[in-house]
């Protein structure tokens, strides 16, 4: 059975946003948000991903992948973030660059390419902004990375990865002098706004607003 290009789109939108909503169903109009798509039409694309298979779909009770649509939507998800990993490690674009060429090449049939691919990189088990990538099985990397605005502000801290993948936030963090990897620590905390004065790599400081915290995640140093 072949699934389009639209079809996998679908499928992975609807993955990350059960996963979002921690809900296990998500509904027609979170949907048509994310893709920015009309409801009529992502309602006709619901029906013929049901006919499929690959969701169970009832109309105003919320739709949920079926395991086929599961396996199918971390296919692409892995592809996806492989590629993000080679566009930026071996083709020196920058993070914030990657995500639209990565939905291109995501949709490459070949297991075979992607196998290798996975081989030729290392095997990496997070993409360039810091996303786990899942292995040949589906299971992904554990992380225990979470928001910099809920930090202890005594930790030392290390840049895991962010949560907002537009264009516009990458290339602040970038212009920021921030990248994943970065020591981090807390100096200063404004009880007013929760913005944040922090050190990084004990050479540069840094003023981060309330939003731009809660957008990037940390983890503990050990």
């Amino acid at each position: 059975m072949e699934i389009s290009f639209t079809e996998e789109n679908y499928l992975k939108a609807i993955y990350a946003l059960s996963h979002f909503y921690e809900a296990g169903e998500v509904t027609t109009n979170q949907i048509s948000d994310r893709l920015k798509n009309k409801a009529a039409t992502v309602t006709d694309m619901l029906k013929r991903l049901a006919e499929k298979k690959l969701i169970s779909y009832k109309r105003y009770q919320g739709v949920k992948l079926t395991e086929k649509g599961r396996i199918t939507a971390i296919k692409v998800i892995r592809k996806h973030r492989l590629w993000e990993v080679f566009l930026v490690e071996k083709l020196k674009f920058s993070w914030d660059e990657v995500h639209e060429i990565a939905e291109q090449m995501e949709h490459i049939r070949s297991d075979e390419l992607i196998e290798k691919l996975d081989d030729f990189l290392g095997k990496p088990k997070f993409d360039p902004h810091g996303d786990p990538i899942p292995d040949a099985s589906g299971k992904f990397s554990t992380q225990k990375s979470f928001s910099l605005s809920l930090a202890n502000r005594k930790a030392s801290l290390i840049i895991a990865g962010v949560t907002d993948h537009s264009k516009s936030f990458l290339q602040y963090i970038s212009n920021s002098g921030l990248k994943l990897g970065d020591n981090l620590k807390i100096e200063d905390w404004n009880d007013y706004d929760q913005s944040m004065k922090i050190k990084i790599n004990n050479k540069h400081i840094l003023f981060l607003s309330n939003k731009a915290a809660s957008n990037i995640l940390v983890e503990n140093k050990k």
